[in-house]
């Protein structure tokens, strides 16, 4: 079976270092990135299935971040993560099409059950286009021409 990649990307080093570890420990390939940029990089070159993604954060934020990746990357889940948590920012988040919101500090337990549950999502997402992309593959022509017709 794959492993699982998350990317945790927040401005405070001590937060990404303890829960990377922990994770970690969970057993899933971990990464950290302390910005929004940093973490864009980052997903272009490496496979990442869930990013936990601070909000607030200097420079390029967590939403300007998410919007970022969902253009680039669309199958990647991200849960946005805040110390500072609002209403308005959690409902703008969920509508965009995070996996979910969470408060900081957040329990690890909790913080993994979510990061599973969205692991879980992309493989069911990446699933169904494998399996569209195989009913295609495996169209006669004439069934194909048929559809442009």
């Amino acid at each position: 079976m794959e492993t699982l990649h998350v990317l945790l990307v927040d401005d405070e080093p001590r937060y990404l270092e303890t829960t990377a570890k922990l994770l970690t420990r969970k057993g899933c390939h971990v990464a950290t990135a302390s910005s929004g940029l940093e973490a864009l990089d980052y997903l272009a070159v490496k496979p990442v299935h869930v990013v936990v993604l601070d909000v607030k954060m200097p420079g390029m934020d967590g939403h300007e971040t998410f919007g970022a990746i969902r253009q680039s990357h669309p199958l990647v889940e991200v849960i946005l993560l805040t110390g500072h948590g609002t209403v308005d920012s959690a409902v703008e988040g969920l509508k965009s099409g995070a996996f979910d919101y969470l408060l900081k500090p957040v329990d690890i337990d909790l913080l993994w059950e979510k990061v599973s549950q969205a692991w879980g999502a992309y493989l069911a997402h990446a699933e169904k286009i494998r399996m569209a992309m195989l009913e295609k593959s495996l169209q006669s022509p004439r069934e194909i021409m048929k559809k442009r017709g």
